[in-house]
């Protein structure tokens, strides 16, 4: 907590070397301008798309201008003094109480910012590093959601070096699997980036080529034809579910020209569901947080077939977007918690996550006069 002001100092760290860096952007504003400058002293922190590390000076704030001209620095990973050091070695580090990132997708989503954190001994909003791997890769959290008994979309998982090593025989185990349409993504990105919907033969490699420019692990899913149904979770050991809502895109499907460049796609809230059908997608994405092993927030999507009602859990996000038209905040809006207010539960829950950890004892007390190995 800052001594003069009794503001705790939050660093709001966003952009990153991720597809979904312009998105990153769009959120952290968000938050920033959100945070209740009474309680809190927002901190910008910056990662360019090159890996730099920029921090605003003065009266920088606007995000962009803190990637183009913030001071050069570092985080110290020592938890007795961590810090954010500048790199010319002018003056101290900056000290930071609690950090809130907003880096969606690769190296930020999937638990490597997470980790560095730990060993700066920091808290931080969000899932941990296990939660954050987990949630990033789809592949390994449809397995354990199958494993929880939580339904999911069928898939295929194809390696990249598989499909670059031997083309048809990838192509022919697909075919045996489904029958078109089918959707190709990257394992391990969101926003819908390098995502296509397959209709025949002749699109699949340029679809399974696309794909692979964003990761070394590819999903191809069965379509379904079906509406697409959201919902926010909150919370660490007893999180609770928002009301639903639905994405109506008007495009074939929600892609990322759908979700941030286009204008036309509806967003319902609350969703045109039955009471039973609300109860059952808020306990599935209850399920979901807990068998995931997430804590703070996530927004657990959904597909809810057309014809035959069945329910499909498509994916958890574990950095949700924070934007103007994000669906996580609008949800608790909705569902009687402000923006303002929601940010406070966010950064309560992150110190008591750090709280939590910091009662765990990582080293042992060695007697004296020891003999053996050790001795």
């Amino acid at each position: 907590m800052t001594p003069d002001k009794k503001r705790l100092r939050i660093g709001i760290l966003f952009g990153g070397r991720s597809g979904e860096h312009e998105v990153s952007l769009a959120s952290a504003a968000s938050i920033i301008r959100g945070l209740d400058p009474d309680k809190y002293e927002p901190v910008p922190i910056g990662i360019s798309k090159e890996g730099h590390w920029l921090i605003g000076a003065g009266a920088q704030k606007l995000l962009p201008e803190v990637l183009r001209q913030g001071q050069r620095v570092m985080m110290n990973a020592d938890p007795t003094d961590a810090a954010m050091v500048r790199l010319d070695g002018s003056g101290g580090g900056q000290r930071l109480d609690v950090i809130f990132p907003v880096i969606h997708g690769t190296f930020g989503e999937d638990g490597t910012i997470q980790g560095l954190l730990d060993l700066a001994g920091l808290p931080y909003v969000g899932a941990g590093v296990l939660g954050s791997a987990i949630g990033m890769d789809k592949d390994v959290a449809k397995k354990l959601l199958q494993f929880a008994d939580i339904p999911v979309v069928p898939w295929v998982t194809v390696q990249r070096h598989e499909w670059e090593s031997n083309q048809e025989a990838v192509q022919t185990r697909i075919e045996e699997k489904f029958a078109y349409p089918v959707f190709i993504k990257p394992a391990t990105l969101g926003s819908s980036v390098g995502m296509t919907k397959v209709h025949d033969r002749e699109e699949l490699a340029p679809a399974l080529n696309l794909a692979c420019e964003f990761a070394t692990k590819i999903l191809v899913e069965k379509a379904v034809t079906a509406r697409e149904i959201e919902v926010s979770v909150l919370g660490n050991n007893d999180p609770q579910a928002s009301i639903p809502g639905e994405i109506v895109p008007h495009r074939e499907f929600y892609d990322y020209a759908a979700k941030y460049l286009e204008e036309g796609t509806q967003l319902l809230i609350p969703a045109e569901l039955k009471p039973a059908q609300i109860k059952k997608i808020q306990t599935l994405a209850v399920a979901a947080f807990k068998a995931l092993e997430l804590s703070g927030m996530a927004r657990v999507d959904f597909f809810l077939e057309k014809k035959g009602s069945k329910l499909y859990l498509n994916e958890v996000n574990t950095i949700p977007g924070f934007t103007s038209i994000s669906m996580y905040p609008k949800l608790w809006e909705a569902s009687g918690i402000s923006f303002r207010d929601l940010l406070d539960r966010l950064v309560d829950l992150a110190l008591e996550q750090h709280a939590e950890k910091a009662r765990t004892k990582y080293q042992i007390e060695l007697p004296e006069g020891i003999t053996g190995a050790l001795g």
